[in-house]
């Protein structure tokens, strides 16, 4: 039984509704995110809706010591953490010359560095403890190469074999891992990215059932989730094709991010 969660992200999206159906299952939280207000708001709301203790962290996960500042609050609070949902990131899109190197590394700080960081903290207090879990949120863009969002694929592959093998080290030691591979999910990330043509499978779906599946599968104890029918079957058969078809196929899915309709709007939510 979890007592204590951390969500990253958890100003919006898959991390407010992390917050709530943890809440909801009796779970104290602790709440990481860049919009202090967006927290506090959402910190009282599970307070009253389910009595649990409910804690506000104000980090920006793209600076280089984020996961560092994190822990030295926690552990000035006193606070331990049993399941950490790595569920911070954002994406970019379009052609890879086009977009700031300046934004694509703050992508890959918050998408794979904040998240390898956080794991480094988090880990060995859980092994002490003899029990834990971490959700690492990556995508349905972790199973095949992504023209026009080649950074934030590849970072999402990275955060899918991260997880596999991290199970595979610590699921005889009390340590369960999960990844969670969603497709297109009504959140602020497509406000991020700039533009909703970014669901380049045209259809969408919300963040209630995803996270009820990722806490499914994880009291289940499985390796990873793919949520829906359709989303299951690419992650299940896509890798079984040539690489580089993969790629020619998956190129030509999204390429339509291209369009000069595309519409420019806030870099990254709060």
């Amino acid at each position: 039984m979890h007592t204590t969660a951390l969500v990253t992200g958890a100003s919006s999206g898959l991390g407010v509704e992390f917050a709530a159906q943890l809440a909801a299952r009796g779970c104290d939280v602790i709440l990481v995110a860049r919009s202090g207000d967006r927290l506090a708001s959402l910190a009282e709301r599970l307070i009253a809706e389910h009595g649990v203790h409910a804690h506000v962290l104000v980090q920006d996960l793209a600076e280089p010591d984020a996961a560092r500042c994190i822990a030295e609050q926690l552990a000035a609070r006193g606070l331990n953490v049993d399941l950490l949902v790595n569920n911070a990131g954002f994406g970019t899109c379009g052609r890879f010359e086009e977009i700031s190197g300046a934004r694509d590394h703050d992508q890959l700080m918050v998408n794979v560095v904040a998240l390898v960081d956080l794991t480094h903290e988090l880990l060995p207090g859980m092994l002490e403890r003899g029990h834990g879990s971490v959700v690492n949120v990556a995508s349905n863009a972790a199973f095949q190469p992504s023209p026009y969002f080649a950074v934030y694929g590849a970072s999402k592959a990275f955060v899918l074999n991260f997880g596999l093998a991290l199970r595979q080290e610590y699921r005889r030691r009390g340590i369960r891992v999960l990844t969670l591979c969603p497709g297109p999910v009504e959140t602020a990330f497509f406000e991020i990215i700039g533009t909703r043509r970014a669901a380049v499978t045209g259809s969408m779906t919300t963040p209630e059932p995803v996270v009820r599946a990722a806490l499914r599968a994880l009291d289940r104890d499985r390796g990873y989730v793919a949520p829906g029918l359709n989303n299951a079957l690419t992650a299940h058969l896509t890798p079984r094709r040539p690489r580089t078809v993969v790629a020619a196929i998956s190129e030509r899915i999204t390429r339509k991010v291209l369009s000069p309709t595309t519409s420019t709007l806030p870099e990254r939510a709060a």
